[in-house]
């Protein structure tokens, strides 16, 4: 039943249409009474005369009104008016992900935000019994500002039967959206979008939560590369795909992480045994491990190059670090603690003995065997020292700065002498008092 613009179902006026598919046509309202835009979701003919199916879509449409989920398009009511019954959505604006994939493939910085969110959605409404079994980019929008809204969660079925409700027919157990008259078993049998549909739900059996993990692996797919898992020219082509062969993985960007397509694997995994048991896991491969080591591309040329620099820094750092440990423990060895006794005669005075630069050697005052002060050298890795000749009458020596030349006063004068031997040499007069110098 096709509606023009005017047209009123209860308080909502027909604006425009918005599109149309297997499960209906889609319209965008005004409510009169909140004065907001709605989507109005126009049920085919054949189930609104069907008392049982009306039942079953009013009872899925109160429960998955409280699951209130930001990430979920909001469903506000169900509207009877005669013949034509509607389901009330929240009006999301933006592309569709259908929408943004016809565009090319989906870079995976913007890729992951968007699959997070679709598990957020999915996870929120599995954690209330609620599976959404037509989980496509069709039915998920991305607004403007990146949030995800899913879409048609008014026409997922429950994970039991409804409580207080009669029990569900099994050819109501199949998802929502193309029906097929080849596999019809009764009236209108229900199958969900070929292209998305887990194999055991191609073949018409039960099915969990763990359908829509297979929806969202191929979604999650075709974000990454822009082309299904499982394509073919009809839908009995796509349904053989999906129950006898495998996608393509070398489609997947040579970038993608080797943990985000072992994920893409668990997902796709054929029987339902085997696959990934809950969307959460998805979330969290996608989100806590976003340390992004989880997700740190590996097996790539760019991992290649970073195991090439990383080795290179070792082969370098190695004999640096060896050489620096040398280095510290001789610098270590030469810093002890070293204690001696300087056995002369009586020294001169105060002031009268200095500590060269280095730490390696001592100078000092103290008589000759003559009596007469002279200046005595000592390394201190040695017991003997030795006299400075030319130094007769010394007093306060001190050292050059490269540890070579003791200079000290004598007679009012200032001399200088070499450690290694030779004649001291006058510098310079020193009227008054000497108290010492520094060079």
């Amino acid at each position: 039943m096709s509606l023009v613009a005017g047209a009123r179902i209860g308080p909502y006026e027909i604006l425009s249409a918005l599109g149309a598919g297997g499960m209906g046509e889609v319209y965008r309202a005004r409510d009169a009474k909140l004065n907001r835009d709605v989507a109005l979701k126009i049920l085919p003919a054949d189930f609104a005369l069907d008392a049982e199916r009306v039942a079953r879509f009013t009872r899925e449409a109160q429960l998955l009104a409280s699951l209130n989920h930001p990430n979920i398009a909001a469903i506000y009511g169900f509207e009877d008016s005669g013949d034509t019954h509607a389901l009330v959505l929240e009006l999301v604006e933006g592309d569709t992900l259908a929408d943004r994939i016809a565009r090319g493939s989906i870079a995976l910085d913007e890729a992951l935000p968007i699959a997070r969110q679709i598990c957020e959605a999915l996870e929120a409404a599995h954690e209330h019994g609620v599976m959404h079994r037509d989980l496509k980019p069709a039915n998920i929008k991305v607004r403007p500002d990146g949030t995800v809204k899913v879409l048609d969660f008014g026409l997922a079925k429950l994970s039991g039967p409804p409580e207080g409700g009669p029990p569900v027919r099994p050819d109501l157990t199949i998802s929502p959206t193309i029906t097929s008259p080849a596999m019809m078993t009764g009236a209108g049998v229900i199958l969900g979008t070929a292209a998305y549909m887990a194999p055991e739900q191609a073949r018409g059996k039960t099915v969990d939560k763990r359908a829509d993990i297979w929806a969202f692996g191929c979604v999650l797919f075709e974000m990454l590369t822009g082309a299904r898992p499982f394509a073919g020219d009809d839908i009995t082509d796509v349904m053989i795909a999906a129950l006898t062969k495998e996608p393509d993985w070398t489609n997947l960007p040579a970038s993608t992480p080797l943990r985000l397509r072992d994920l893409l694997q668990r997902c796709l995994k054929k029987e339902p045994r085997e696959r990934l048991r809950d969307i959460g896991d998805a979330r969290l491969e996608l989100t806590g491990s976003r340390s992004d080591e989880a997700l740190e591309p590996k097996g790539t040329v760019q991992t290649y190059a970073a195991w090439l620099i990383a080795l290179v820094l070792t082969l370098i750092l190695i004999p640096a670090a060896v050489v620096a440990i040398r280095h510290w423990r001789e610098v270590a060895a030469d810093a002890d603690l070293t204690r001696f006794q300087i056995p002369t005669p009586r020294m001169r005075g105060d002031g009268l003995l200095s500590v060269s630069p280095d730490g390696r050697h001592i100078a000092y005052v103290a008589p000759n065997p003559e009596g007469r002060p002279v200046l005595w050298t000592r390394a201190l890795d040695s017991l003997k020292p030795e006299i400075l000749p030319g130094t007769e009458d010394a007093n306060w020596p001190f050292w050059s700065p490269d540890g070579r030349f003791l200079a000290f006063e004598t007679a009012h004068k200032l001399r200088k002498v070499e450690i290694a031997g030779g004649p001291s040499q006058y510098m310079c007069d020193v009227p008054g008092i000497f108290n010492g110098g520094s060079w």
